[in-house]
């Protein structure tokens, strides 16, 4: 089949089925925008590699989530990107629901086109600059510590750097009602374990 790869046929077939043509569209689109992409599965998603990362695409309960790889690099004169924390939670493209949720595809091939360019000109995501103030010491609430204690979790908690400590401390600590605290706190201790990040769906 040239540059597709069979698990994400496998991927799509056990997507839920309101993803499943969004899915199949985004893959058709990314193809015949740039048909020298290459396709890999990385942290079980699929994800469309061009002299390069590209695009990746992932399925989950209620939305599909889609992002360009150098989408900080790329201009957005349609404003279709979305940005900053709330693409944590979605993708560059928002909470994709359905077809209807996807910009025009004249417009999507367009964008694709103008990643895969950053791509042919070799032009790489600056590193970020290390800061020389220096870093806050966290307080972890005792909920937390009792926790990752309790599971075992601690050590694999200490090993990850400051802001992936400090991403969890403060998801933590906005939670409104006890409630979402110990849904978080559960999720936390869950992720940890396996040592992920907060944000491991989207990295």
């Amino acid at each position: 089949m040239g540059n597709f790869d069979i698990r994400f046929d496998a991927y799509i077939d056990k997507a839920a089925p309101f993803a499943q043509p969004v899915l199949i569209h985004l893959r058709q689109l990314i193809h015949l925008a740039v048909p020298e992409v290459t396709e890999g599965l990385k942290w079980g998603h699929p994800h469309f590699d061009y002299k390069g990362p590209f695009v990746s695409m992932a399925a989950f309960k209620q939305h599909i989530g889609f992002n360009f790889w150098k989408a900080p690099l790329m201009d957005d004169p349609q404003g279709i990107f979305v940005r900053g924390e709330e693409k944590h939670s979605a993708g560059n493209l928002g909470q994709i629901s359905s077809l209807a949720d996807l910009p025009p595809d004249e417009v999507l091939i367009t964008y694709l086109k103008n990643a895969a360019a950053l791509n042919d000109a070799g032009i790489k995501i600056p590193a970020k600059k290390p800061s020389n103030a220096p870093k806050a010491e966290l307080v972890y609430p005792e909920d937390l510590v009792d926790a990752l204690v309790g599971a075992g979790a601690m050590a694999n908690f200490k090993k990850m750097s400051y802001s992936c400590r400090k991403e969890y401390l403060t998801w933590i600590i906005e939670a409104k009602t006890d409630a979402t605290r110990q849904k978080r706190l559960q999720t936390t201790v869950e992720q940890v374990k396996e040592g992920k990040s907060r944000h491991w769906k989207y990295e």
